[in-house]
């Protein structure tokens, strides 16, 4: 007795270390991601400018300084005229401001250029080297410390040069295909835990449903794709392109668009969102619907003004990380034909797209150095999306936990 007891008891301590090895080295494989990531969105830049702006006898610091007409006639001498006309239509130079047009005169005609770019690391403990480094290497360049991750960069459109290239397309293309996964996914998910739980009966029809169900949700990402592009693309193509809509886009029309995208995500994410919704009503104390019962309510009337209000924290929190889980999917979109290169920012769910995880994809298998530090800066932007997604499902549970108290 007594050593069976002393078994027990070294097996405990063997899984407690077991556990706190695998929390430390979680927690290691975190930090190092944390690293490797803030490491390349910062850091010292050499930039070289194409044409300086001395070259047109502009001398002043201050932008109010400088001449309207100057500017323009720097513009008109150095670009073509069919970016005149076209900056022209967009905004006429009458009604810009002085720094607009200035701001256009070092995007087009100065044009600065990365030339070379460093790691925070070494921005922070090699700072003398990398300014001897600039001097010999790159004459005429200036050095700046640079953030990669800038209002710019959230609110700019893609582009093949790494310092004027931006995530607005991806991530307006990421909140269409989400959008749409939570509206698809959560209602049918939670109505299919509510029959499940509370409607159907045992019997080897109802018991298959629940294995497959348990099954799909262990299934790779990719096969989902795969269902997507045979079902969604290809099969219902007149939808998902908006043909029977008279919707279609010019460059979108064979189902490979937004919508496409977000109903794949959608059944991705259907069998966690229905086993998280199940284990959250099946915690629900059947003293509470007998009470609910016993006072006239018929089933239903239990199940909306008892039963889900009571569970909605945990179904909320489980549909929220599931929906985490589906923004940061690459596979799926790939094979549903997500693109790589977006100039145009979607304007409906007929719209062809690309998202963040596919830009991020992109961009880390470019030549370019540079643009390993974009990759980078739209890392964090997905991590800060992803961790207020989970604040979100930790606010809507501590909420609804309150209001169970009260109860």
């Amino acid at each position: 007795m007594i050593s069976d007891i002393t078994g027990r008891q070294k097996k405990n301590r063997t899984g407690i270390l077991l556990f706190q090895a695998a929390t430390l080295a979680g927690i290691f494989a975190l930090i190092v991601l944390l690293y490797s990531v803030i490491n390349e969105s910062f850091g010292y830049v050499a930039i070289q400018d194409e044409h300086p702006i001395e070259e047109f006898g502009i001398t002043s610091e201050k932008i109010e300084d400088l001449q309207r007409a100057q500017l323009i006639e720097i513009l008109e001498q150095n670009i073509s005229k069919g970016l005149i006309h076209r900056f022209e239509f967009e905004k006429p130079f009458s009604q810009r401001s002085t720094e607009e047009i200035f701001g256009i005169v070092l995007d087009k005609v100065v044009n600065p250029q990365v030339v070379r770019a460093w790691s925070l690391a070494s921005s922070i403990f090699q700072r003398e080297k990398i300014r001897d480094e600039t001097r010999t290497e790159y004459p005429g360049a200036r050095l700046e410390f640079r953030s990669w991750i800038s209002f710019r960069f959230l609110f700019s459109a893609q582009s093949s040069i790494p310092e004027k290239t931006g995530i607005k397309t991806a991530l307006i293309g990421s909140f269409f295909i989400i959008g749409i996964a939570i509206i698809t996914a959560i209602p049918l998910g939670v109505g299919t835990a509510i029959y499940l739980e509370e409607y159907s009966k045992l019997n080897r029809f109802n018991n298959l449903i629940q294995v497959n169900i348990y099954n799909l949700a262990g299934i790779p990402s990719i096969i989902y794709g795969m269902l997507g592009l045979a079902v969604f693309v290809r099969g219902l193509e007149p939808l998902t392109s908006g043909l029977i809509f008279n919707a279609a886009q010019d460059s979108a029309s064979n189902g490979r668009t937004i919508l496409s995208a977000g109903l794949t995500l959608g059944i991705l994410v259907l069998p966690i969102i229905i086993i998280n919704a199940q284990e959250a009503i099946r915690g629900v104390p059947r003293s509470l619907r007998f009470s609910s019962f016993g006072i006239g309510a018929t089933k239903w009337q239990t199940i909306w003004h008892h039963v889900l209000p009571y569970s909605m924290d945990r179904i909320l929190t489980g549909s929220i990380l599931a929906i985490s889980r589906a923004l940061g999917e690459t596979a799926p979109l790939i094979v549903v034909g997500a693109s790589t290169f977006v100039a145009k920012q979607p304007s409906s769910v007929f719209s062809k797209f690309t998202a963040l995880p596919i830009q991020i994809y992109q961009w880390t298998a470019r030549p370019q150095p540079e643009f390993r530090k974009v990759a980078a800066a739209a890392i964090i932007v997905l991590l800060i999306l992803l961790l207020t997604l989970n604040a979100g499902a930790i606010i809507l549970r501590n909420r609804y936990a309150k209001k169970k108290k009260r109860w």
